[in-house]
């Protein structure tokens, strides 16, 4: 007998009462776990592939020119950056590791001794201190002074957007290289740290002023002790963009880029590509938006307060506020002109650049490769995890991998021969503002009244005035002054004479052998006739 198709239960009647006879915790179970394989992949976790690749995944790449002495001299040395890099598996997340670190961070517990720096436009730089003697348990906190004969090498570091010394990983890194016999300089930027902005500058990511400053007041001040510089993040970038600026004008003796952004452009396209990142654009924004409050008056005054009140990204910021502070066209030319990347090939001093390749701000698209393999003054690290200037490693998280190396690196360097040696120019040709036009410059061609060509320096206004004073000199004076000139100028010079004379007294030199020989054959052939 067949059944009737209108009295038959539909298949998904039958499916849904299949599905009400499972129970409701291995429903539960299997939500829990497609929402832990979401979880998991958005905040991109890789505990899973340290544990199991943790020989690949983990290690330190290095990126240096085949004949780079600062690799073989200096780095090579370095055990830590030979090594692997495992996060902390609670932490195994550049997500969780930039947010952890911005909101506990672990961070030592110590105090800085502030000094503050009037720079010669008016504005004031808070200089946090914290010596050797200070993270010290002895009787020596009571010599925290230093002296002007100290030689103990100086760290000079440069905070990264909106932080000062009071940031989390700038203690870890203050406290571990004082811990290791040096003494830590946090410059915290303008406006930050507490001071208040007392002129019309602001720093930005491309203003390296005041690094300049204060290591020239750093210079004088203790003129024994090496000075060295740890850039962070936009830090990173202002202290590479200053030694392409610089090149071996600089005093620094070494230094240290961590988690650079290299490129603006790029991180500008970067930072807006994804929600994540757009999270990271609208929390740096309001950190932003929250400096400004601070110097209400300077930016009602400066920039267009009600731009900055609306901002909803960093480009909306700089678009309004850092634009027209800095007497920038476009926002665009703001990132070309203050991004480091150009400034790369410049770099005259030791310098070591770590990177991770899942930081979640600054991408890896924008690290400049070919750059610095081609630079045999740069080493670049890489790793594949450690998030924004996080890096936490061991169980507890107590610890940053980049600080450790970073002084491991810098330690290394202070104890070699390969620190870098400022060059100092002659102040007589590098005074600003009383150079001489290029036409002045000379060497100028002096022709005297028997045909002579000498080469002589140009002569000060004062002088030609003298010299008009005391009378037209003699022209064999002024023949023998010119030929002195000459072959000073290099010490072959009386060799390149001698040459030129030899090669152009040839032609004459003929002539008369000819001019004899024919007068001698003259005699001879009247006779014969």
């Amino acid at each position: 007998m067949e059944q009737d198709p209108i009295l038959s239960p539909s298949p998904y009647d039958l499916l849904f009462q299949a599905l009400s006879l499972i129970p409701i915790r291995h429903y539960l179970i299997a939500l829990f776990l497609l929402w832990t394989i979401f979880f998991y992949n958005f905040l991109e976790f890789h505990f899973i592939g340290d544990t199991i690749l943790r020989y690949f995944r983990c290690r330190v790449n290095l990126i240096y020119n085949p004949d780079s002495p600062l690799y073989h001299g200096v780095v090579s040395r370095c055990r830590i950056l030979h090594g692997r890099y495992v996060a902390t598996p609670w932490l195994a997340s550049p997500h969780i590791q930039t947010c952890f670190l911005n909101f506990h961070g672990l961070p030592p517990v110590f105090s800085y001794k502030r000094q503050l720096f009037r720079a010669s436009d008016g504005g004031t730089i808070a200089l946090d201190w914290l010596t050797n003697s200070d993270v010290l348990d002895e009787v020596l906190q009571n010599q925290s002074e230093i002296t002007k004969e100290d030689t103990t090498p100086i760290a000079v570091i440069i905070p990264g957007l909106t932080s000062d010394s009071s940031s989390a990983y700038l203690k870890h890194l203050a406290y571990n290289t004082a811990k290791t016999g040096w003494n830590v300089v946090i410059s915290n930027h303008r406006g930050l740290g507490g001071v208040s902005v007392t002129s019309d500058r602001f720093y930005n990511a491309g203003w390296t002023e005041d690094i300049r400053i204060v290591l020239g007041y750093l210079q004088q001040k203790y003129p024994r002790a090496p000075l060295f510089a740890i850039g962070t993040s936009i830090g990173a970038n202002v202290l590479v963009k200053y030694l392409g600026e610089e090149g071996e004008r600089t005093p620094l003796r070494g230094a240290v880029a961590i988690c650079s952004p290299w490129d603006l452009l790029i991180g500008d396209r970067f930072i807006c590509r994804t929600l994540k990142q757009k999270l990271y654009d609208k929390a740096l924004t309001i950190g932003l938006q929250g400096y400004a409050q601070l110097h209400e008056p300077q930016f009602l005054r400066l920039a267009n307060w009600e731009g900055i009140k609306k901002s909803r990204s960093i480009r909306d910021f700089d678009n309004h506020a850092t634009c027209l502070v800095g007497k920038f066209e476009t926002v665009d030319t703001y990132y070309r002109k203050s991004s480091s990347t150009q400034y790369v090939g410049n770099v005259a001093v030791p310098l070591l650049c770590i990177s991770a390749l899942d930081d979640p701000l600054c991408t890896k698209e924008a690290i400049p490769w070919d750059e610095c393999r081609a630079n045999k003054n740069i080493v670049l690290a890489t790793t594949n995890h450690g998030g924004h200037l996080a890096f936490f490693e061991g169980l507890t998280g107590s610890s940053l991998w980049w600080v450790r190396a970073t002084n491991e690196f810098l330690g290394a360097l202070s104890c070699s021969r390969y620190m870098h040696i400022q060059k100092i120019e002659d102040k007589r040709s590098s005074r600003s503002g009383k150079q001489e036009p290029s036409i002045n410059q000379g060497p100028y061609l002096n022709i005297a009244e028997d045909g002579l060509v000498a080469a002589v320096k140009y002569e000060k206004d004062t002088n030609k005035t003298t010299s008009k004073q005391r009378g037209p000199k003699p022209k064999e004076d002024v023949t023998k002054r010119s030929f002195k000139e000459l072959c000073r100028q290099t010490n072959r010079s009386v060799w390149w004479l001698a040459y030129i004379g030899v090669v152009t007294s040839f032609p004459l030199l003929g002539m008369l052998l000819n001019y004899i020989f024919r007068k001698k054959q003259r005699p001879t052939t009247t006779s014969k006739s």
